[in-house]
Parts: C-alpha cells; sequence; structure tokens
C-alpha cells in the first residue's frame, strides 16, 4: 500500500469531504513496483567434491540418457517402487535441464548384490542402479524397488543420489531415507547435511497401488 505523510492526511481530513475525497483518490493510485530482488544462492560447501563413488555418473554418456529409467527389472524380487521427483536450480527459481541423476540402493535383502565387472563401482554398488537425464521440466523418475536395510540394521533402507551438471564436477546429495520406518530417527535427522534438500519422504502410493517416494532436488552452489 502506498505511504502517506501523517501531516497531510491530517490536514485532508480538516479540509472535510474535498479533502477526504483527495485521500481516496490517491488511495486508489496503483503503488510504484520495488526493485526486484533475485533469490539468494546458499553458501557454497567446500568440500562439495569430496566423494566417494562419483566417477559412477560419468559411466553413461548423457546424451544417450532418458528421464525416466527402469533402475530394476520386472522380475526384481521386492515391493515395485518409483522414486521421481524435480529437480531446481542452486537458487530454487527454475526447473534444471540436462542434470545426469545417479542412483543405487540395495536389494530386498539388504545387499549390494550381483554386479557387474564394467567397472569397480558396477561391482560394488550392484546391479540395482541407473542414470536419469532430466528434461526440460527438471523431471526423473526411477522405476524400482523398495530397498531393504543393511543385514547388520547399521543404517535405514535408502537410495544413494550422485548429481551430474552440465560442466562441473559431480557430487553426493542426500540419501532417500523413508520417513517412519527402522532407523530414521531424530538423531539420524539431526546428522543429515541437506545436500540437494532434505532426502527424507513419506512413502505414498500411486492409483495403481505402487509405493510412490518423491524427492525434489535443489542443486548445490558450487565452490568458485
Amino acid at each position: 500500500m502506498m505511504a502517506f505523510d501523517r501531516r497531510i492526511v491530517l490536514a485532508a481530513l480538516a479540509a472535510g469531504a474535498g479533502g477526504t475525497l483527495a485521500i481516496r483518490n490517491l488511495m486508489a493510485q496503483p503503488s510504484a513496483p520495488g526493485p526486484s530482488v533475485s533469490p539468494a544462492l546458499p553458501a557454497a560447501r567446500p568440500n562439495l567434491y569430496n566423494c566417494e563413488g562419483c566417477e559412477a555418473v560419468g559411466e553413461r554418456r548423457a546424451t544417450t540418457l532418458a528421464a525416466t529409467v527402469d533402475l530394476a527389472g520386472p522380475d526384481e524380487p521386492g515391493e515395485r517402487m518409483i522414486l521421481t521427483g524435480r529437480v531446481l536450480t542452486a537458487d530454487g527459481s527454475a526447473p534444471a535441464a540436462g542434470v545426469v541423476i545417479y542412483a543405487h540402493h540395495t536389494n530386498h535383502d539388504g545387499l549390494y548384490a550381483n554386479g557387474s565387472n564394467e567397472s569397480m563401482w558396477s561391482r560394488r554398488h550392484g546391479r540395482l542402479r541407473g542414470w536419469a537425464r532430466t528434461g526440460a521440466d527438471g523431471r526423473y523418475t526411477f522405476n524400482t524397488i523398495k530397498p531393504a536395510p543393511y543385514p547388520d540394521r547399521t543404517m535405514p533402507a535408502h537410495v544413494h543420489l550422485f548429481v551430474g551438471e552440465p560442466g562441473r564436477p559431480p557430487y553426493y546429495i542426500d540419501d532417500v531415507v523413508f520417513e517412519g520406518e527402522f532407523g530414521v530417527t531424530a538423531a539420524y535427522r539431526k546428522a543429515c547435511e541437506l545436500r540437494g534438500g532434505d532426502g527424507v519422504v513419506r512413502l505414498g502410493r500411486t492409483p495403481d497401488g505402487i509405493l510412490l517416494a518423491q524427492r525434489d532436488i535443489r542443486l548445490e552452489t558450487h565452490p568458485a
């Protein structure tokens, strides 16, 4: 709303009906727009690129990747789950296109099993891994199964996510974990770095009854 000098208002009121009409006319005038303010960027993490396993992001050519990927085949044991979300720019103002998301997780026994000999990371990460690349809408989707916690119960069930932006080194973001399930405690939440935003998701279901995990990702600010 337009700001008025108190003395002007009092003088107009003292002038009677004519003064009151003048005030109404002033109030009807649109306010001048304020200066535009760009969304603030979060501070860059100095250790952003300290990352075990990030080399796996580059094991597929980005231009060959789709936004929707079948990470687990139809015969993979376990409950089917869709992991999807939108990747946003670091200031959160727009979808980010052309970003590679690499995901891997345990099988229904909690193991990174049956990896191939393609690379060290394919052996270590197991067969349940895949790459998606966002389109203009910033969306990515992995059709997979719900992972299980490690057999020794040292971690909640989780999906590892790594981000590869065009022309930038890759980095990891907070794992996807499932609210209300084993290991997702107040202490766990407190220890989260919130890389790429909050990785704790509430599972829902699609109209077909498939588990649905929605994890939006906000890109990190890069060190200078």
